[in-house]
């Protein structure tokens, strides 16, 4: 069971934003992360919860920020309920998008699981609804992911598989490359590692020219 740390910084001007401490597990029904994020002064900001089905589906989602709330889930494309500060007014949501994004590390990691990219598969495009920090605001956007390079490392508990991908947002063109060995991210955008306590839980393989499953074939649809 991988667990650690993670330091989270602003991607334009690089100011810390705090930390995550995560903890994160495969099981016989998939694979489930969670963390909580604290500001540079150690101060409580939030919480991730995230479980995914064994093919790299979303079964829940539950995000904790400022006070704000968000359930959601594979369902018809993704569905989200977002609660209010208050608890007196809750929107709900629905996408034809395939998964959800956001700051947490733990997106980056669903995401590979469900797209199980391999150097011979093609650029592929996705939708996602990312929630943005502090109020957790749903946005839709259209990225490409690609897997360019995998490289096996050697350490005292064998081979360490380190892939690269190169993520493009099809809205601005901006593109950006991100390290994960397993189920840790070691290095993306505003993420760094900055400790482990566990080695990473061993990547999940995928199968040639594997295609990302269209927007709504979630584990609660037909």
């Amino acid at each position: 069971m991988p667990r650690g740390r993670y330091s989270l910084h602003d991607l334009h001007d690089h100011t810390p934003l705090g930390e995550e401490h995560f903890h994160c597990a495969p099981g016989p029904s998939g694979w489930r992360y969670v963390s909580r994020t604290t500001s540079p002064t150690g101060d409580h900001l939030g919480s991730v919860d995230l479980a995914l089905d064994e093919m790299g589906r979303l079964i829940r989602l539950e995000l904790h920020a400022a006070s704000w709330q968000v359930r959601g889930a594979a369902l018809q494309g993704v569905t989200w309920v977002r609660t209010d500060p208050t608890g007196s007014h809750a929107t709900e949501g629905n996408v034809r998008a395939h998964t959800f994004a956001g700051t947490s590390p733990a997106f980056l990691i669903a995401m590979t699981r469900l797209l199980r990219l391999t150097l011979a598969s093609p650029t592929t495009r996705v939708r996602v609804v990312t929630f943005t920090d502090p109020v957790l605001a749903p946005r839709t956007v259209d990225q490409s992911w690609a897997l360019v390079n995998s490289e096996a490392h050697t350490t005292d508990n064998g081979p360490l598989i380190v892939d690269e991908y190169q993520v493009s947002a099809l809205d601005t063109g901006e593109q950006h490359t991100i390290h994960i060995a397993g189920d840790v991210v070691l290095a993306a955008p505003g993420v760094e590692l900055e400790h482990l306590e566990t080695p990473p839980s061993p990547r999940v393989s995928g199968t040639p020219g594997a295609q990302v499953p269209p927007p709504g074939s979630g584990p609660d649809t037909a």
